[in-house]
């Protein structure tokens, strides 16, 4: 008999009975359904960062066209999401990103040379896929999510900042014209941001979901980011403020070193 295609992501990502799509792919793979579900009138609950990075223009011009919003999964932006309800007529004078710093973020350029993909893979706070955790350990990740937050919130980049935060309890802030920072803190669990962009403008209780303690909490730490030993991180930035094509170029070159890098190469 004939053999029958399985549907594409595009097709399952528009259907009609479907109401809201979580793009959780990884790599350029997310583009195509995020723009499909957009255009058929669906809300979006975005984990997947490449598809902002290389056409955030396209997708947020759809987005807008249709009136739709795209709720972030990523833990930062979900933050910077919760901290700007209700301030919709308050210009934002600075995002600040927090990024843990990943399991490399006390060793020298020289140590950094001869890091192992299982050294790379051991994330001290957050249990995430092979292809984030690498790039969270030599923070492209935190500068693919600079590019990401740009498109989001409609931020120039000059106005994004990354701090290093080991504790993953403040998951970004939002400075505002009047001095004030606007926090969001939570355990480190991907869960709470999934549960969030699902449950939106609602906050469901879930006791399968882990509670901050702040007793345990006895200080909140940032540093700055040491450029020198994670330059990956301003290679981003430089990308997307060259914007074009080559945040797309950025995001296609990463994808192919992560690979290589995971195969021992």
């Amino acid at each position: 008999g004939a053999i029958r295609e399985s549907p594409s992501l595009e097709e399952i990502a528009s259907h009609p009975d479907v109401d809201l799509v979580i793009v959780a792919t990884s790599g350029k793979a997310g583009l195509l359904p995020t723009l499909a579900s957009l255009r058929a009138g669906k809300i979006v609950a975005l984990a997947n960062k490449e598809t902002l990075v290389m056409a955030g223009g396209i997708v947020m011009a759809e987005a807008r066209k249709h009136k739709l919003e795209i709720r972030p999964i990523d833990s930062e932006h979900s933050a910077i999401w919760q901290c700007l309800q209700g301030e919709e007529s308050n210009p934002i004078a600075q995002i600040i990103l927090t990024a843990s710093g990943g399991p490399l973020r006390n060793r020298s350029r020289e140590e950094l040379a001869r890091v192992t993909a299982a050294e790379a893979l051991r994330h001290p706070t957050w249990k995430m896929g092979r292809k984030v955790t690498i790039d969270s350990a030599n923070l492209m990740n935190k500068g693919l999510e600079v590019i990401e937050a740009h498109w989001l919130f409609d931020v120039p980049f000059d106005r994004i900042k990354v701090m290093i935060h080991p504790g993953s309890i403040v998951h970004s802030m939002v400075e505002f014209a009047d001095g004030s920072v606007k926090a969001q803190l939570g355990a480190p669990d991907m869960r709470l941001p999934i549960q969030y962009a699902l449950s939106h403008p609602e906050r469901w209780s879930n006791t399968e979901l882990p509670k901050l303690d702040l007793d345990k909490l006895h200080s909140i730490k940032f540093d700055p980011v040491d450029l020198d030993r994670f330059p990956c991180l301003q290679l981003a930035i430089e990308a997307g403020r060259a914007g074009d094509t080559y945040p797309a170029v950025l995001s296609a070159a990463d994808e192919v070193a992560v690979e290589h890098f995971l195969s021992g190469e």
